[in-house]
C-alpha cells in the first residue's frame, strides 16, 4: 500500500485540477448508515417514505422517519479523519473542489468550502409550495414543518424519489469536470445513479482516477488508475505525512 499511498500523493501533487467525489463510505465511519446494502437504512424502513408523493399524501409518516433518521441520528454524527483530510487538502489548494452525494454536511462541518452536494442537504429545508429555502436548525420539526411565508409544506432540501436532480448542480458538476485532471473517488460504490456517472465522464475526458475504498466498487477493475483498498481514515492516517509535517 505504501507505493499506492507516495504515487496518489505525487498524483495530487501534479495535477492542475483535483477534483474530489464523495460517496458513503466517508461518512459510515463517522457512524452514519448507507441507504443501500448491509445494515442500510432500507434494510430497516419502505424506501416509499421518501417517495415525494408519498410524502405529500403523508407527511406526518415521513417526517416521523426523517426526523429520528435525519436530525436525531445525524446530528450525533462528527467529521472523521477523512473528511479533515480533504478539508486540510483544499485549504492548502491541492483540492479544487468536492462532489458529494452526501447529504449530512460534514465535509462543511470539517472546514471544506467549496463542496457541490449532488443530492442536496439535510440542513436546508424547502417549501414544496413557494420553493423558499430556509435553514433547517430555525425550525422545530414537529409534528410538520410549515413555512413561514406560504404555509405550505416544508421538507428536507434533498432529492427525494420522483424528484429531479437540480440544474444548477448539474451545472456546476459539469464546470468542474470540463476543468478536472485528477479525480479522486472515495467511498463511493457506483451503484447510485446518475451520481455513479460522474467518475466516468472524468476519465472520458482524460482525468487520471484514483479510488480509496474499503470494497471493490464499479470503478476498480474499469477505471481506477490507482486502486487502494482501505478504510478512508487509514487512507488519512497514511497520506498525512506526504503534505502536512
Amino acid at each position: 500500500m505504501a507505493d499506492l499511498v507516495e504515487r496518489t500523493a505525487y498524483l495530487i501533487r501534479q495535477a492542475a485540477h483535483c477534483l474530489v467525489f464523495t460517496g458513503a463510505g466517508v461518512s459510515v465511519e463517522s457512524g452514519i448508515p448507507p441507504f443501500r446494502g448491509a445494515g442500510g437504512i432500507w434494510e430497516k424502513y419502505d424506501p416509499e417514505i421518501l417517495e415525494i408523493n408519498y410524502f405529500k399524501q403523508h407527511p406526518e409518516q415521513s417526517w416521523k422517519f426523517i426526523r429520528n433518521i435525519f436530525y436525531k441520528e445525524m446530528s450525533r454524527a462528527v467529521p472523521n479523519q477523512g473528511h479533515l483530510l480533504l478539508a486540510d487538502l483544499q485549504r492548502a489548494g491541492h483540492i479544487k473542489c468536492l462532489i458529494t452525494q452526501n447529504i449530512d454536511g460534514l465535509h462543511q462541518q470539517a472546514g471544506s468550502m467549496k463542496v457541490i452536494e449532488y443530492h442536496g442537504s439535510v440542513r436546508r429545508l424547502v417549501c414544496i409550495g413557494c420553493g423558499r429555502k430556509v435553514n433547517s436548525g430555525d425550525f422545530w420539526l414537529e409534528p410538520v414543518p410549515g413555512c413561514r411565508k406560504c404555509h405550505s409544506l416544508l421538507k428536507p432540501d434533498f432529492i427525494f424519489f420522483g424528484e429531479p436532480l437540480s440544474e444548477e448542480v448539474l451545472r456546476d458538476v459539469q464546470i468542474e469536470l470540463s476543468k478536472t485532471d485528477l479525480l479522486i473517488v472515495i467511498g463511493a460504490s457506483g451503484e447510485v445513479w446518475p451520481a455513479a456517472r460522474i467518475p466516468f465522464e472524468a476519465k472520458q475526458r482524460g482525468a487520471k482516477i484514483i479510488e480509496v475504498n474499503p470494497s471493490i466498487s464499479r470503478y476498480s477493475d474499469t477505471i481506477a488508475d490507482v486502486f487502494i483498498q482501505t478504510p478512508v481514515s487509514e487512507f488519512a492516517q497514511k497520506i498525512k505525512p506526504y503534505f502536512f509535517s
